[in-house]
């Protein structure tokens, strides 16, 4: 009795992967369960308060420009993690360890103490800013209403087993990603689109804030899944 109460309860576990919205992630893209893609760009920061009148009005004026030339949402996050200063500090320790100088093996750990002493009291943040750019079907106006929103009703469906299907909404988002690159580069912004591994890794740390900082993911080729 005990076994089958066991096995049913196993069988009626929820996982953490019912709770997310991502089916997978390939291709430098991401597929959500409904079957709509996304792929995200970093993307550089901007002081804007260091720059003059005439560069802030000429940098506003590109990102409206910018704007209106969208005909797709966008998604903008702002990632603050508190800076992970040991790998740094344990790199330190390893060079003052091997410093055959004693004034410079004096000065190393001198000044290890301080950046540890820094973090501490300043708690400093890394930020990370993002573009998430989004594809839907049904923002595909080349298709017809019906033919995207059959698409819709079945996503899953479609993106496993028609790999030309899922090919066919990679290229959109591809041609949605070099429109996103060139607008934010007419603001004066880098933006680098993220590939498989780094998505992996991003995903990872976000839904893992307290692991991710000891633990680190292997290579793709190196991860074993279990579905």
């Amino acid at each position: 009795m005990k076994s089958k109460k066991l096995t049913s309860k196993k069988k009626g576990m929820v996982t953490t992967q019912n709770h997310l919205l991502i089916s997978e992630i390939k291709q430098d893209v991401v597929v959500l369960k409904d079957g709509t893609l996304r792929a995200v760009l970093m993307v550089s920061s901007l002081n804007f308060a260091l720059k003059n009148d005439d560069e802030q009005t000429a940098i506003i004026s590109s990102y409206v420009s910018f704007l209106n030339s969208l005909d797709h949402p966008l998604q903008v996050v702002i990632q603050s993690r508190k800076l992970q200063i040991q790998p740094y500090i344990d790199k330190l320790i390893e060079q003052e360890r091997n410093q055959t100088n004693d004034l410079l093996k004096v000065q190393t750990a001198d000044y290890r103490s301080f950046v540890s002493e820094l973090v501490k009291l300043g708690e400093i943040m890394n930020k990370q800013f993002y573009v998430v750019i989004p594809y839907d079907p049904l923002s595909n106006r080349s298709k017809s209403f019906w033919s995207r929103f059959k698409e819709v009703l079945n996503p899953i469906k479609a993106i496993n087993l028609k790999g030309t299907q899922f090919d066919t909404r990679k290229s959109e988002l591809d041609d949605r990603v070099r429109l996103v690159e060139g607008g934010l580069s007419s603001v004066g912004l880098t933006a680098v689109r993220l590939n498989t591994q780094s998505l992996i890794e991003l995903y990872y740390s976000t839904y893992n804030t307290d692991i991710a900082l000891t633990q680190e993911l292997a290579p793709i080729g190196e991860l074993q899944v279990e579905v």
